[in-house]
């Protein structure tokens, strides 16, 4: 049995594919992970036994601006670009499957996964299109992500309505370079490109009390989140770090270039110091940390999470889907400070729970962050987030491989 997966996005999006290839390896499946070619995913994909199918360009170039101009060139071009996606996913899992495939498992930016749905056709395999947040797929709890120039006509106001009128913005988007690829390759053109990529029934890898379902026509499967269990131990200078005092409190934003807050280092500093804590401060993609000193802050790079997070007094971070189903499980409060996409919706489910603080918007003040780390840090929010973590589900990755490969059999 040989399993395809794919997927166009950060690490946020390749890690949780390597824990469903670990998985399904360990129940005798052989898989592979069509991503962009960027280092750390190869390190992340290598470490479980996996192997990086690299396609596309550098996704951390592109998100940080190494490549002066050319987050402008794919803006002025977005058809090219969705097309140029779908062409480059579906063409890597064709070439692949050469080698033999029984089902192609695709998740991320949109066009990757259209790419694979038509590659999955051609072959005629099993596909599963995978979402890592419930935001995606529509319900009544909650609208669409507005996309640059396509936002919301005024008079409509339902959230059903909205999704109805997400159909058109898609096909504006997507359809052409949708379309155009499938035709090319004998597929027939669809009407309706987001639901015929997202499926009847497609998987949703969260877990469910930190981001329930609520049905509402589609047959969604909710596996639990696809976590990869990491056993990697924490740098020697990190160990002396949380020895040498009170727990610190943590901050990093990930992938986030935080364009919008270039002092977001001074900030997180200021507000440690301000509520009498020390600071671990994760440079993340924006290399956050420069010009930052003193014996209460130690700037360290990539890191094991599962490890750290349960070791500090509050996690302070961008809300990505990953992030947060990992900051929830360590028990530890939290002070989202939400980016984009879908991270107000995990900065708002922290705070429903009563295991946070949703910050008010991406940039944080001093007084802000201040303000929210201080309520973070309270009594009841501290016991409220060690409740919430023992609730956290750890099987949802070998729940879906059970699944997939039940399927398959």
């Amino acid at each position: 049995m040989r399993v395809l997966l794919s997927t166009r996005g950060s690490r946020g999006d390749v890690e949780p594919l390597a824990a469903l290839a670990q998985r399904l390896q360990a129940l005798g499946a052989e898989t592979a992970v069509v991503a962009s070619p960027d280092p750390e995913f190869t390190e992340v994909l290598g470490s479980v036994g996996v192997a990086h199918l690299k396609v596309g360009g550098s996704v951390r170039d592109l998100v940080t601006g190494r490549n002066p101009g050319q987050m402008e060139r794919l803006l002025a071009d977005f058809e090219g670009h969705a097309r140029e996606l779908v062409e480059d996913y579906a063409g890597a899992l064709l070439a692949a499957a050469e080698d033999g495939c029984d089902a192609i498992v695709g998740t991320g930016l949109f066009p990757s996964v259209v790419g694979a749905r038509a590659a999955a056709e051609l072959l005629g395999v099993r596909f599963v299109c995978a979402v890592l947040q419930p935001t995606t797929l529509p319900s009544h709890s909650h609208p669409p992500t507005p996309m640059r120039g396509w936002a919301w006509p005024e008079e409509v106001t339902d959230n059903m309505a909205r999704w109805e009128w997400d159909v058109e913005k898609m096909n504006g988007l997507f359809g052409e370079a949708a379309n155009g690829f499938r035709t090319s390759i004998g597929l027939p053109a669809v009407a309706n490109v987001r639901d015929h990529t997202y499926t009847a029934q497609p998987w949703l890898a969260t877990d469910p009390v930190l981001s329930p379902w609520e049905p509402t026509g589609l047959d969604v499967v909710q596996t639990g989140a696809w976590m990869l269990e990491n056993r990697s131990p924490l740098a020697p200078e990190l160990e002396a770090f949380l020895e040498a005092g009170e727990a610190p409190v943590y901050a990093g934003f990930g992938s986030m270039p935080m364009q919008a807050a270039r002092d977001a280092a001074q900030v997180a500093v200021a507000a440690a110091r301000a509520n009498g804590r020390r600071l671990v401060l994760a440079g993340g993609w924006a290399e956050l940390g420069e010009g930052v000193g003193g014996d209460d802050v130690l700037v360290i790079g990539g890191v094991n999470q599962q490890a750290l997070f349960p070791r500090v007094a509050a996690i302070v971070h961008h809300g990505g889907a990953g992030t947060t189903t990992t900051a929830t499980r360590s028990g530890s409060p939290q002070v989202v400070v939400p980016q984009i996409v879908d991270q107000p919706y995990w900065a708002g489910r922290v705070a429903d729970l009563g295991a946070g603080v949703a910050h008010d918007g991406p940039v944080a003040t001093r007084e802000s962050l201040t303000a929210a780390l201080r309520q973070a840090l309270a009594p009841g929010t501290v016991r409220r987030a060690a409740e919430v973590g023992a609730m956290i589900r750890t099987d949802g990755a070998e729940v879906a491989a059970r699944r997939l490969v039940d399927e398959i059999s």
